[in-house]
Protein backbone atom coordinates (compact mmCIF):
# COMPACT_ATOMS: atom_id res chain seq x y z
CA UNK A 1 0.00 0.00 0.00
CA UNK A 2 1.36 3.40 -0.89
CA UNK A 3 2.02 6.05 1.74
CA UNK A 4 -0.35 9.01 1.80
CA UNK A 5 -0.46 12.14 3.93
CA UNK A 6 -3.28 14.53 4.70
CA UNK A 7 -1.38 17.47 3.19
CA UNK A 8 -1.27 15.77 -0.22
CA UNK A 9 -3.82 17.16 -2.71
CA UNK A 10 -6.96 15.34 -1.65
CA UNK A 11 -8.33 15.15 -5.17
CA UNK A 12 -5.31 13.11 -6.23
CA UNK A 13 -6.20 10.11 -4.10
CA UNK A 14 -9.54 10.53 -2.31
CA UNK A 15 -12.83 9.29 -3.76
CA UNK A 16 -15.06 12.16 -4.81
CA UNK A 17 -17.44 13.46 -2.18
CA UNK A 18 -15.62 12.21 0.93
CA UNK A 19 -15.43 14.73 3.77
CA UNK A 20 -11.99 14.03 5.19
CA UNK A 21 -12.45 16.76 7.80
CA UNK A 22 -14.58 14.27 9.76
CA UNK A 23 -12.83 11.35 11.42
CA UNK A 24 -13.64 7.87 10.15
CA UNK A 25 -13.57 4.91 12.51
CA UNK A 26 -11.79 2.82 9.87
CA UNK A 27 -9.07 5.45 9.38
CA UNK A 28 -8.65 6.08 13.13
CA UNK A 29 -8.02 2.36 13.56
CA UNK A 30 -5.60 2.48 10.65
CA UNK A 31 -3.62 5.21 12.42
CA UNK A 32 -3.62 3.36 15.75
CA UNK A 33 -2.35 0.24 13.97
CA UNK A 34 0.53 2.20 12.43
CA UNK A 35 -1.03 2.59 8.98
CA UNK A 36 -0.59 5.51 6.59
CA UNK A 37 -4.05 5.73 5.03
CA UNK A 38 -5.51 8.38 7.31
CA UNK A 39 -6.09 12.11 7.40
CA UNK A 40 -5.49 14.92 9.87
CA UNK A 41 -8.96 14.56 11.41
CA UNK A 42 -8.39 10.83 11.93
CA UNK A 43 -5.03 11.37 13.59
CA UNK A 44 -6.43 14.10 15.83
CA UNK A 45 -9.29 11.82 16.90
CA UNK A 46 -6.87 9.00 17.67
CA UNK A 47 -4.56 11.31 19.62
CA UNK A 48 -7.53 12.61 21.62
CA UNK A 49 -8.36 9.02 22.54
CA UNK A 50 -4.75 8.33 23.48
CA UNK A 51 -4.69 11.46 25.64
CA UNK A 52 -7.61 10.08 27.63
CA UNK A 53 -6.22 6.54 27.77
CA UNK A 54 -2.68 5.94 26.43
CA UNK A 55 -3.36 2.18 26.42
CA UNK A 56 -5.89 2.60 23.60
CA UNK A 57 -3.23 1.80 20.98
CA UNK A 58 -2.28 -1.45 22.75
CA UNK A 59 -5.97 -2.32 22.98
CA UNK A 60 -6.42 -1.75 19.25
CA UNK A 61 -3.35 -3.82 18.33
CA UNK A 62 -4.44 -6.68 20.60
CA UNK A 63 -7.92 -6.58 19.11
CA UNK A 64 -6.38 -6.96 15.67
CA UNK A 65 -4.31 -9.91 16.89
CA UNK A 66 -7.47 -11.48 18.29
CA UNK A 67 -9.04 -11.26 14.83
CA UNK A 68 -6.02 -12.98 13.32
CA UNK A 69 -6.01 -15.78 15.91
CA UNK A 70 -9.75 -16.27 15.54
CA UNK A 71 -9.55 -16.61 11.75
CA UNK A 72 -6.72 -19.13 12.03
CA UNK A 73 -8.66 -21.23 14.54
CA UNK A 74 -11.80 -21.08 12.39
CA UNK A 75 -9.87 -22.12 9.29
CA UNK A 76 -7.71 -24.81 10.89
CA UNK A 77 -10.04 -26.33 13.46
CA UNK A 78 -13.42 -25.87 11.79
CA UNK A 79 -12.49 -25.98 8.11
CA UNK A 80 -14.45 -22.83 7.22
CA UNK A 81 -13.68 -21.54 3.74
CA UNK A 82 -16.14 -18.59 3.54
CA UNK A 83 -15.74 -15.29 5.42
CA UNK A 84 -17.95 -12.21 5.58
CA UNK A 85 -16.17 -9.40 7.42
CA UNK A 86 -18.58 -6.66 8.55
CA UNK A 87 -16.92 -3.29 9.13
CA UNK A 88 -13.58 -4.60 7.92
CA UNK A 89 -11.66 -1.32 7.94
CA UNK A 90 -8.62 -0.57 5.85
CA UNK A 91 -6.31 -3.37 4.68
CA UNK A 92 -3.30 -3.89 6.91
CA UNK A 93 -0.91 -6.77 7.64
CA UNK A 94 -2.16 -10.36 7.92
CA UNK A 95 -5.65 -9.65 6.66
CA UNK A 96 -8.49 -12.17 6.92
CA UNK A 97 -8.04 -13.43 3.36
CA UNK A 98 -4.30 -13.89 3.81
CA UNK A 99 -4.73 -16.00 6.94
CA UNK A 100 -7.69 -18.02 5.64
CA UNK A 101 -6.10 -18.64 2.24
CA UNK A 102 -2.82 -19.71 3.85
CA UNK A 103 -4.82 -22.59 5.36
CA UNK A 104 -7.33 -23.11 2.54
CA UNK A 105 -6.14 -21.58 -0.76
CA UNK A 106 -9.72 -21.81 -2.07
CA UNK A 107 -11.14 -19.71 0.81
CA UNK A 108 -13.44 -16.87 -0.20
CA UNK A 109 -13.59 -13.57 1.65
CA UNK A 110 -15.84 -10.52 1.34
CA UNK A 111 -14.94 -7.34 3.21
CA UNK A 112 -17.80 -4.92 3.94
CA UNK A 113 -17.32 -1.30 5.01
CA UNK A 114 -19.17 1.99 4.60
CA UNK A 115 -16.00 4.04 4.03
CA UNK A 116 -15.41 4.43 0.26
CA UNK A 117 -11.69 4.83 0.93
CA UNK A 118 -11.70 1.23 2.19
CA UNK A 119 -13.17 0.19 -1.15
CA UNK A 120 -10.53 2.13 -3.11
CA UNK A 121 -7.58 0.65 -1.23
CA UNK A 122 -9.09 -2.81 -0.92
CA UNK A 123 -9.88 -3.13 -4.61
CA UNK A 124 -6.32 -2.10 -5.49
CA UNK A 125 -4.86 -4.62 -3.05
CA UNK A 126 -7.12 -7.44 -4.22
CA UNK A 127 -7.04 -6.76 -7.96
CA UNK A 128 -5.51 -10.17 -8.72
CA UNK A 129 -7.33 -12.19 -6.04
CA UNK A 130 -10.50 -13.59 -7.60
CA UNK A 131 -11.60 -15.20 -4.32
CA UNK A 132 -11.67 -11.97 -2.31
CA UNK A 133 -13.46 -8.68 -2.75
CA UNK A 134 -14.51 -5.49 -0.95
CA UNK A 135 -17.94 -3.89 -1.10
CA UNK A 136 -19.13 -0.53 0.15
CA UNK A 137 -22.36 -1.03 2.05
CA UNK A 138 -24.12 -0.16 5.28
CA UNK A 139 -23.78 -3.25 7.46
CA UNK A 140 -27.17 -2.47 9.01
CA UNK A 141 -28.75 -3.32 5.64
CA UNK A 142 -28.53 -7.12 5.96
CA UNK A 143 -30.56 -7.79 2.81
CA UNK A 144 -28.42 -5.33 0.85
CA UNK A 145 -25.19 -6.90 2.05
CA UNK A 146 -26.17 -10.54 1.63
CA UNK A 147 -27.91 -9.87 -1.67
CA UNK A 148 -25.05 -7.81 -3.11
CA UNK A 149 -23.91 -9.33 -6.45
CA UNK A 150 -20.30 -9.61 -5.29
CA UNK A 151 -21.38 -11.38 -2.11
CA UNK A 152 -23.70 -13.78 -3.95
CA UNK A 153 -20.88 -14.54 -6.38
CA UNK A 154 -18.45 -15.62 -3.65
CA UNK A 155 -20.49 -16.75 -0.63
CA UNK A 156 -22.83 -19.77 -0.53
CA UNK A 157 -25.07 -19.22 2.48
CA UNK A 158 -26.25 -22.83 2.34
CA UNK A 159 -22.81 -23.76 3.67
CA UNK A 160 -21.12 -22.62 6.91
CA UNK A 161 -19.76 -19.08 6.90
CA UNK A 162 -17.58 -17.18 9.35
CA UNK A 163 -19.28 -13.84 9.97
CA UNK A 164 -17.01 -11.25 11.57
CA UNK A 165 -18.17 -8.33 13.74
CA UNK A 166 -14.82 -7.17 15.07
CA UNK A 167 -15.09 -3.70 16.65
CA UNK A 168 -18.30 -3.23 14.72
CA UNK A 169 -21.33 -3.45 17.01
CA UNK A 170 -20.15 -0.59 19.24
CA UNK A 171 -20.33 1.58 16.11
CA UNK A 172 -24.09 0.89 15.89
CA UNK A 173 -26.32 3.18 17.98
CA UNK A 174 -29.06 1.77 20.16
CA UNK A 175 -31.65 3.26 17.80
CA UNK A 176 -30.42 0.84 15.11
CA UNK A 177 -30.44 -2.13 17.55
CA UNK A 178 -27.04 -3.84 17.20
CA UNK A 179 -28.45 -7.00 18.78
CA UNK A 180 -31.09 -7.23 16.06
CA UNK A 181 -28.41 -6.72 13.41
CA UNK A 182 -26.48 -9.69 14.79
CA UNK A 183 -29.66 -11.82 14.93
CA UNK A 184 -30.57 -10.97 11.32
CA UNK A 185 -27.20 -12.11 10.05
CA UNK A 186 -27.10 -15.26 12.17
CA UNK A 187 -30.61 -16.21 11.02
CA UNK A 188 -29.30 -16.28 7.44
CA UNK A 189 -26.29 -18.46 8.23
CA UNK A 190 -26.15 -22.24 7.90
CA UNK A 191 -25.67 -24.44 10.98
CA UNK A 192 -21.98 -24.88 11.69
CA UNK A 193 -21.28 -21.22 10.95
CA UNK A 194 -19.11 -19.23 13.34
CA UNK A 195 -19.41 -15.62 14.44
CA UNK A 196 -16.53 -13.48 15.72
CA UNK A 197 -17.46 -10.54 17.95
CA UNK A 198 -15.41 -7.91 19.77
CA UNK A 199 -16.97 -4.86 21.38
CA UNK A 200 -15.67 -1.98 23.50
CA UNK A 201 -16.95 -2.35 27.06
CA UNK A 202 -16.49 -0.85 30.49
CA UNK A 203 -17.92 -1.64 33.92
CA UNK A 204 -17.67 2.04 34.88
CA UNK A 205 -20.66 4.20 33.82
CA UNK A 206 -18.51 7.34 33.78
CA UNK A 207 -15.91 5.72 31.51
CA UNK A 208 -18.68 4.54 29.18
CA UNK A 209 -20.14 8.05 29.06
CA UNK A 210 -16.82 9.84 28.59
CA UNK A 211 -15.45 7.53 25.88
CA UNK A 212 -18.76 7.46 24.03
CA UNK A 213 -19.06 11.26 24.03
CA UNK A 214 -15.46 11.62 22.84
CA UNK A 215 -15.91 9.30 19.85
CA UNK A 216 -19.35 10.68 18.97
CA UNK A 217 -17.83 14.18 18.91
CA UNK A 218 -14.88 13.24 16.70
CA UNK A 219 -17.05 11.25 14.25
CA UNK A 220 -19.84 13.88 14.22
CA UNK A 221 -22.30 11.40 15.71
CA UNK A 222 -21.43 8.52 13.40
CA UNK A 223 -20.99 5.94 16.16
CA UNK A 224 -22.83 3.93 18.80
CA UNK A 225 -21.61 3.63 22.37
CA UNK A 226 -19.39 1.78 24.79
CA UNK A 227 -21.53 -0.92 26.42
CA UNK A 228 -21.22 -3.40 29.27
CA UNK A 229 -19.94 -6.95 28.97
CA UNK A 230 -23.41 -8.17 30.01
CA UNK A 231 -25.01 -6.31 27.09
CA UNK A 232 -22.63 -7.90 24.59
CA UNK A 233 -23.12 -11.33 26.15
CA UNK A 234 -26.88 -10.86 25.72
CA UNK A 235 -26.46 -9.93 22.02
CA UNK A 236 -24.63 -13.21 21.43
CA UNK A 237 -27.04 -15.34 23.49
CA UNK A 238 -30.13 -13.76 21.91
CA UNK A 239 -28.74 -14.60 18.46
CA UNK A 240 -28.74 -18.28 19.46
CA UNK A 241 -24.97 -18.60 19.43
CA UNK A 242 -22.85 -20.81 21.67
CA UNK A 243 -19.39 -19.39 22.50
CA UNK A 244 -16.58 -21.86 21.88
CA UNK A 245 -13.77 -22.30 24.38
CA UNK A 246 -12.59 -20.31 26.27
CA UNK A 247 -15.89 -18.39 26.12
CA UNK A 248 -16.32 -14.64 26.19
CA UNK A 249 -13.89 -12.23 27.82
CA UNK A 250 -11.14 -9.73 27.15
CA UNK A 251 -10.11 -10.64 23.60
CA UNK A 252 -6.44 -10.12 24.48
CA UNK A 253 -6.72 -13.38 26.46
CA UNK A 254 -8.56 -15.39 23.81
CA UNK A 255 -6.49 -18.46 22.86
CA UNK A 256 -3.03 -16.89 23.19
CA UNK A 257 -0.60 -18.25 20.63
CA UNK A 258 2.65 -17.55 22.47
CA UNK A 259 3.44 -14.25 20.77
CA UNK A 260 3.49 -11.43 23.29
CA UNK A 261 1.41 -8.42 22.34
CA UNK A 262 1.65 -4.94 23.83
CA UNK A 263 0.43 -4.67 27.39
CA UNK A 264 -2.75 -2.67 27.94
CA UNK A 265 -1.70 -0.84 31.09
CA UNK A 266 -5.25 0.03 32.13
CA UNK A 267 -8.49 -1.86 31.59
CA UNK A 268 -10.99 0.92 32.26
CA UNK A 269 -12.34 -0.12 28.88
CA UNK A 270 -11.38 -3.04 26.71
CA UNK A 271 -12.45 -5.16 23.77
CA UNK A 272 -14.78 -7.94 24.97
CA UNK A 273 -15.93 -10.89 22.90
CA UNK A 274 -14.97 -14.23 21.43
CA UNK A 275 -16.03 -16.75 18.81
CA UNK A 276 -19.45 -18.41 18.85
CA UNK A 277 -21.03 -21.30 16.95
CA UNK A 278 -24.43 -21.56 15.30
CA UNK A 279 -25.67 -25.10 15.85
Amino acid sequence: MSEHHAEDPIADWTPTGIDVSVASVARVYDYLLGGKDNFKADREAAEAMLAVDPSSRAMTINNRRFLQRAVRVIAEDYGITQYLDHGSGLPTQDNVHQIAQSVHPEARVVYVDNDPIVLAHGRALLAENASTTVITADVRDTDGVMGHPDVVKLIDFDRPVAALFVSLLHCVPDSDDPGALLRRVVDRLAPGSLVVVSHLVSADPEVRRQRTELILATTHGNWGRVRTADEVTAFIADAGLDPIEPGLGNVSDWRPDGTAGPVQETTEWFEFGGVALKR
